[in-house]
């Protein structure tokens, strides 16, 4: 049962890719969405078996690799941290390809796309449930490749072009500080097993488990889009809405979470890294709160808001709170999915508008799309218990119980994102739903709600993001749970869980909330009451600035280009001019042929044919074959002594066989 979760999604993508002309576009929606769900309610049965029960299952398939003390098998590890990513993933992943089967409807390449949908849902699934961090990092390079074909899915365009190519290579960035992280692994503790590896953690070198740590970091920070790997996020916006939602809800971005997570028996034992990765996640969170403040396309509003809600999660993992991180995860999933799935009724009932600025008034046409996205908003923004208030201001209430400078620091960034949040969150229902319209006329009078295959699957996410929270908040993360078990290991120093939910005063618990509201209102009253205020503002010298600088995402684009990929592109030229085409030319297969053929030819000219010329080479011989006869009583070199014997002997067999040459 447990390996069939993961093959039903990789058969259906197998008949849905290479048999799609037999099957055509509705065998594919069938045998995609069938596959998904049957999926689904088995995952849904190991999470009651593993979850519920407590019984980890270990699946052992055959050895992969056997070479002396490298042992690697192919080998399935279904414990509670496993079962639990399997939900956000397989249930997202189902709806997200009943959605498509009605976003996508007319598009030529239905059968490539559920394809890909399905073979990214399956290298995710294989991600999670492997034994060992080689099995994870097949699953780990799948997502990478498969999102690029994703991103690009309209290839034909550049702009999905340069996205798709953008977030591999900056993927490719983390995933060689991965791969050197596992070198490391393997040199430190001989084997790349879960269970070798958290076993003998506690006995290592603090410094080498710090460089370990810091590297996986690496790989984490490029796949969760965390400072400063993080700008391929916004530019995969280029592909599909469904994409958007698959990737940026459920599945590639909780990929460095879960490794992390996964790796919590290592980083565990290095406070470094702890500090190093609560500072980055805080970092982010707030980043890039601030640029979503300024945006103006649907969907990059919500991608920022991603980027800032993975940095709450790193920074809950830097504060040791694994099971906290893991809660926001899944809770993430489900309101960030409905966010996009939502947006994505908008694009398409709008002519494919993402400019918030053309919209405004839909709240009379789109009346539950609108309901589903304020759901979605008002989850995002913790509100007291809707889905993300259990997991999001419980991260914010830890940092600051952690009583350490990585914990204020935490704390008040996370407070100050908060309302910036808010303050977008209800920026984009303002101008998307609430104000007067801004866009063309025929365009309202053809908009009009989605039809079914669209409408259930954003009413499922609506419901787990009211309900989802409140129901498995104890399970996940309740004072005293023992829910995950050996799954994940907190150090005893670090559980801080009891100081956040008894020990803080009413005003810290309350700030986030306060902000938040403050924010929302903030959003209303800018955009609804006093909109000239922001013109005003946008208008000054300062503001201008402020709005370059923050529209501008800090320049890390900029930067990237004209002092990291400009430097980078020269200096492969002159390797390609000098070293490539100049020295190993030189001195390679190419320089030595034509070195042997100038010689040659060289040689070729002495052959003139005039007596008096061959004479002249033979007492030019003579001379030096004297001179170095008699070199030792000029020079006492002992290399000049062995080298006279050689030549003398040459020159006396050279000599000998003339005779013998001419006779013939």
């Amino acid at each position: 049962m447990y390996l069939s979760i993961l093959i039903f999604p990789l058969l259906a993508s197998f008949v849905s890719g290479f048999m799609g002309r037999k099957i055509g576009i509705t065998g594919s929606h069938i045998i995609t969405c069938t596959c998904l769900s049957i999926s689904s309610f088995l995952a849904t049965i190991a999470f009651y078996e593993v979850g519920i029960c407590g019984s980890p299952v270990s699946v052992y398939l055959f050895s992969w690799i056997d070479s002396e003390f490298m042992s690697i098998s192919w080998e399935f590890l279904f414990d509670q941290l496993t079962v639990s990513m399997f939900i956000p993933v397989l249930y997202i992943s189902t709806l997200i390809h009943i959605y498509t089967t009605s976003y996508l409807a007319e598009d030529p390449h239905n059968q490539r796309f559920f394809s890909y949908l399905s073979l990214f849902t399956f290298f995710m699934l294989l991600l999670v449930s492997g034994a060992n961090y080689f099995v994870m990092f097949i699953g780990w390079e799948g997502i990478g490749v498969v999102s690029y074909l994703l991103i690009n899915f309209y290839f034909t365009r550049i702009q999905a072009n340069k996205a798709a190519i953008l977030a591999l290579t900056m993927n490719r960035v983390g995933d060689m500080g991965l791969s050197i992280g596992f070198f490391a692994l393997f040199a430190l503790f001989g084997s790349v097993d879960y269970s070798t590896i958290f076993s003998l953690a506690p006995f290592m070198n603090e410094t080498a488990i710090t460089i370990i740590s810091l590297l996986l970091l690496m790989g984490a920070m490029a796949k969760s889009a965390q400072i400063p790997l993080h700008s391929w996020l916004p530019g995969s916006m280029e592909a599909p809405t469904p994409v958007s939602a698959l990737l940026h809800a459920a599945t590639l971005v909780t990929a460095g979470l879960y490794l992390l997570v996964r790796s919590s028996p290592i980083l565990e034992f290095s406070p470094t890294a702890l500090l190093v990765i609560t500072l980055v996640g805080a970092t982010t969170a707030f980043f890039a709160a601030t640029c979503g403040l300024v945006q103006n396309d649907l969907k990059r509003i919500i991608a920022f808001s991603t980027i800032s809600q993975l940095g709450y999660m790193v920074m809950a993992i830097g504060l040791s709170q694994y099971n906290v991180a893991l809660m926001h995860v899944i809770n993430h999933a489900f309101f960030k999915a409905l966010l996009f799935l939502g947006a994505g009724a908008v694009i398409h009932s709008f002519a494919d508008e993402q400019d918030i600025r053309k919209m405004g008034g839909l709240i009379k046409f789109l009346p539950f799309t609108y309901t589903a996205m304020l759901v979605g908003s008002l989850s995002l923004l913790a509100t007291p218990w809707l889905t993300g208030f259990y997991s999001k201001d419980l991260i914010i209430e830890l940092a600051f119980g952690h009583y350490s400078f990585s914990g204020i620091y935490a704390y008040i960034l996370g407070s100050l994102t908060a309302g910036l949040t808010a303050f977008y969150s209800f920026r984009l229902i303002s101008l998307v739903f609430l104000t007067v319209p801004n866009g063309i006329k025929n365009v309202y009078l053809n908009s009009h709600e989605s039809n079914f295959a669209v409408v259930i699957p954003l009413f499922i996410l609506a419901l787990f993001s009211i309900f989802f929270g409140f129901v498995l908040s104890d399970l996940f993360v309740g004072v005293g749970s023992d829910f995950f078990a050996n799954s994940i290991f907190i150090n005893p120093n670090n559980i801080s869980i009891i100081e956040a939910e008894f020990s803080l005063p009413l005003i810290i618990k309350l700030l986030p909330t306060i902000l938040s509201i403050l924010g929302a209102t903030s959003a209303i009253l800018l955009y609804h009451v006093y909109p000239e205020f922001i013109i005003n503002l946008t208008e000054s010298a300062l503001g201008k600035k402020i709005y370059t600088f923050l529209n501008g995402k800090y320049f890390f684009d900029v930067i990237y280009n004209y002092y990291i990929i400009s430097v980078g592109l020269l200096t492969g030229n002159t390797i390609s001019k000098v070293l490539d085409r100049g020295v190993i030319e030189l001195v390679g297969p190419y320089g030595l042929a034509s070195t042997f053929i100038n010689t040659a030819n060289n040689i070729a000219k002495l052959d003139t044919g005039i007596i008096t010329t061959y004479s002249l080479y033979i007492t030019i011989g003579i001379l030096s074959l004297v001179f170095l006869v008699f070199a030792p009583l000029l020079f006492d070199i002992y290399i000049i002594s062995e080298f006279r014997m050689i030549v003398i002997y040459i020159s006396a067999l050279f000599f000998s066989l003339i005779p013998n040459l001419s006779n013939k």
